[in-house]
């Protein structure tokens, strides 16, 4: 029900607000990753990964339906790469938040992660003044961790940063699939990706040890997450600024704290929550400083019928229209310039 609303175009433009969808993913993912770290006692984070991104790949390859394959035969090479790239990075980044999470603080993990969306956004404003939000996330991080304590994992330190650089090449790509393909379509591709790609490492875990109990579990966690909070996320990319999504992302550090708070029994210190304040008020502020009011996706131009072009390419053989992914036509945004906030 939740993905065939959000399929239909029209009822989601004219249907759920935006800020409203991504308030949603942020619980849902998150909710799905608390959920995710009582799993870890039932299997390796690498297998649980796995079989939420194959999970995820499966149900969306379904929903796509042959609609989906002639959305990849249409597709440019580079549309494919981007997909692919896509993929990858989306799997890297769910693999290594999921290490993360089996060994720090789902809050903490987070604001980590967080740090790789924070650089991209401050980087693209391309003013040195606004390096103080970097700083102000970096403190914020130290209040999380508390390396003065002596308790430092590093371990778990490290995957959450590699989580990081893999956020990066998600918000990239995501503006770039979300601009070439429809959610839905986008995003099944992307899973069917990250699911080859994390096999090595997750499959044998599950085929050699099959838990009935825990391939259910991981159906249920990856409605959660990957499917609906990615879902919703590049829905939402195709429809607000990228200020007002970068300001809405910030949110999700907090969201993360609370959620470890409530299902996992997290509870944070009084300076850890001082840490928390400090990486939300980082991004909320990184995020104001882009005021800018183009959507958070360039738009692209297909060829009826045929595959895709540029917005320069016309052609006597017939017309050209531009559109987004859900196809509502927008002013294209320069595919030099990244969307905001993704994580």
């Amino acid at each position: 029900m939740i993905l065939s609303f959000l399929s239909s175009p029209s009822r989601v433009r004219f249907g759920v607000p935006a800020p409203l969808m991504l308030l949603i993913g942020m619980f849902a993912l998150h909710t799905g990753s608390a959920m995710a770290v009582h799993a870890f006692d039932a299997a390796a984070p690498a297998t649980v990964t796995w079989m939420r991104l194959t999970w995820a790949a499966l149900l969306l390859a379904a929903l796509g339906g042959p609609s989906l394959w002639r959305a990849v035969r249409a597709a440019s090479p580079r549309e494919l790469g981007s997909v692919v790239i896509l993929g990858t990075a989306s799997a890297g980044m769910m693999l290594f938040y999921s290490e993360a999470t089996a060994r720090i603080e789902l809050g903490t993990a987070t604001s980590i992660e967080f740090l790789g969306t924070l650089v991209v956004a401050v980087l693209a404003m391309r003013r040195r003044r606004e390096l103080v939000w970097i700083v102000a996330a970096v403190a914020g991080v130290l209040c999380l961790t508390r390396p003065w304590q002596g308790e430092l994992d590093l371990a778990g330190i490290g995957f959450a940063l590699a989580g990081a650089l893999c956020v990066v090449g998600y918000i990239v790509l995501t503006q770039r699939v979300g601009a070439g393909f429809s959610a839905v379509h986008g995003l099944a591709l992307s899973m069917v990706v990250g699911a080859a790609v994390t096999a090595p490492l997750g499959a044998p875990g599950a085929v050699m040890d099959p838990n009935p109990q825990l391939i259910a579990f991981t159906l249920l966690i990856a409605l959660l997450f990957p499917m609906l909070p990615f879902l919703l996320e590049m829905v939402a990319l195709q429809r607000m600024s990228r200020t007002a999504f970068s300001t809405f992302s910030s949110l999700e550090p907090a969201v993360a704290l609370i959620m470890g708070l409530l299902l996992i029994g997290q509870t944070p210190a009084a300076i850890q929550v001082i840490g928390m304040a400090l990486v939300v008020i980082a991004g909320i502020g990184a995020a104001r400083g882009d005021r800018s009011d183009r959507p958070a996706v360039r738009s692209v131009v297909r060829r009826r019928g045929t595959g895709t072009g540029t917005a320069a390419q016309h052609s006597a053989s017939g017309p050209v229209r531009s559109e987004t992914a859900e196809g509502y036509p927008h002013t294209p945004v320069p595919a030099s310039e990244p969307a905001g906030a993704s994580r």
